[in-house]
């Protein structure tokens, strides 16, 4: 069986539904998290992604993996679209135990993560499944101290960012002082273009596209689909100097997952190492439905000039080593790290 799925707009119910979940998962006695009938853990995922999105479906198949590998000891109730914590509290969310599972990016709260926010880095990323598997080599090698706080499941990464704008843009010129949506090291991509980067999350962007609060985006090109602001842009540019990503994280409550028996912690490590290929794989899906969408929609995916190419990536190069020593000087492996992801992103 599919897994339940709680959200505001879904089949199963809203807001009240979730805190008749919590006020039960609080008031169980269970050996871990909210016990199901048979006995075994019924666990909460908040997930930022809306309901229909390839990646909350993604997520959503993983829990029914994990459901019938585990004969239904472990049964995963998700909840998208930000219905239990908002993209920016997923984190906190999960360790503070407001939920046992969480999805969000670490870009949403930028400066905690400083070493695995280097994976966001314009290292010129091709697709969602070289970044997504370049993002866990990282974070297995390095191990960073500063996701201690939980057990993370896996990381997946979508495809190259790229700009999609109100306006055409042809030109370094044209990004002069125009506000650009941005999180993260993408904030720093748009100054470094030398537009005005302004911060929100995905579930705000349409809004203020529509409203002209920003007048591009910087994004992966699936979010035109997934998020629906190909309806608030007009045109769409895919250039080197924006081919960032941005980092997901999937992760749980670390006292849940040192209460699970290790044949169920066997079972999470088995399918989270399947699901670094199903994820990125779902980041390259959703690209091409989006840009099959953009044709249908007769709005233009543009490429630069040659010249203008190179002003762009030369203007945006120096943020790899400015990141790289900033970590240096924290006593952190920033150049190590840096010339491990260029390797691994010229490997594929």
């Amino acid at each position: 069986m599919p897994p339940e799925i709680v959200s505001d707009g879904g089949s199963v119910g809203g807001r009240g539904r979730v805190f008749l979940y919590m006020a039960m998962c609080i008031s169980a006695l269970a050996l871990f998290g909210c016990a199901g009938a048979d006995g075994g853990a019924r666990l909460s995922y908040s997930i930022f992604f809306p309901p229909g999105h390839a990646q909350t479906r993604a997520a959503a198949q993983w829990a029914a993996e994990i459901e019938a590998r585990t004969q239904g000891k472990i049964k995963i109730v998700l909840f998208p679209g930000e219905t239990l914590t908002k993209s920016t509290r997923v984190y906190d969310g999960v360790v503070n135990g407001v939920s046992d599972l969480g999805m969000s990016a670490f870009a949403y709260t930028r400066g905690r993560f400083p070493l695995l926010e280097g994976l966001d880095l314009p290292l010129g990323y091709p697709d969602g499944k070289i970044a997504t598997k370049a993002a866990n080599a990282i974070f297995h090698k390095y191990n960073p101290p500063e996701v201690k706080d939980v057990r993370i499941m896996y990381l997946h990464a979508h495809g190259p960012g790229v700009l999609a704008a109100r306006k055409e843009i042809k030109s370094l010129t044209d990004m002069k002082g125009i506000k650009v949506r941005g999180t993260g090291l993408s904030a720093k991509i748009v100054s470094s273009l030398g537009a005005v980067p302004v911060s929100m999350g995905q579930g705000e962007t349409y809004e203020a596209l529509q409203r002209g609060v920003v007048e591009a985006t910087l994004c992966p090109i699936e979010t035109l689909k997934g998020w629906r602001q190909a309806e608030v842009v007009n045109y769409v540019l895919t250039t080197a100097a924006t081919g960032y990503t941005t980092t997901m994280y999937s992760i749980m409550n670390k006292d849940r997952w040192n209460s699970l028996p290790d044949s169920i912690k066997d079972i999470f490590n088995q399918v989270n190492e399947m699901w670094i290929e199903k994820q990125g794989q779902a980041w390259d899906s959703a690209d091409e439905e989006a840009k099959v969408l953009l044709k249908e929609m007769g709005k233009p995916n543009t490429r630069l000039a040659p010249g203008e190419e190179e002003i762009f990536v030369k203007a945006v190069d120096p943020m790899l080593e400015d990141w790289a020593a900033s970590l240096e000087e924290r006593g952190l492996p920033g150049k190590s790290v840096l010339a491990d992801l260029r390797a691994l992103v010229k490997e594929g």
